[in-house]
């Protein structure tokens, strides 16, 4: 997904990511604009589709800027609510080498 793999930053996403945080969310994206950027999703207990909306603009722009945008950890249920809205971030969890 990107060409510049710099140091980045790690975002710890909130356990509750719905309307109100939404633009949180964005706020602490923008912060980190310009760098290689992680994901951690793995304290995710619920998420609404407003907040995946954001998180996926925000992949597209770094992909537009060739940083990283990756996703380290995900638990279940981010997961399994980003499926259930039809987002696909497979594409974007962090491989192991």
């Amino acid at each position: 997904m990107a060409s510049r793999n710099t140091a980045g930053k790690t975002l710890k996403l909130a356990p509750v990511l719905d309307l109100n945080e939404a633009t949180v969310l964005h706020e602490r994206l923008l912060v980190l604009k310009g760098g290689a950027v992680t994901i951690d999703a793995s304290g995710v207990e619920r998420v609404g589709a407003l907040c995946v909306q954001v998180l996926m603009a925000a992949a597209k722009s770094w992909e537009e800027d060739r940083l990283s945008f990756t996703f380290a950890e995900a638990s279940d249920a981010f997961v399994k609510t980003t499926q259930l809205i039809g987002a696909e971030i497979g594409p974007l969890m962090a491989k192991e080498i």
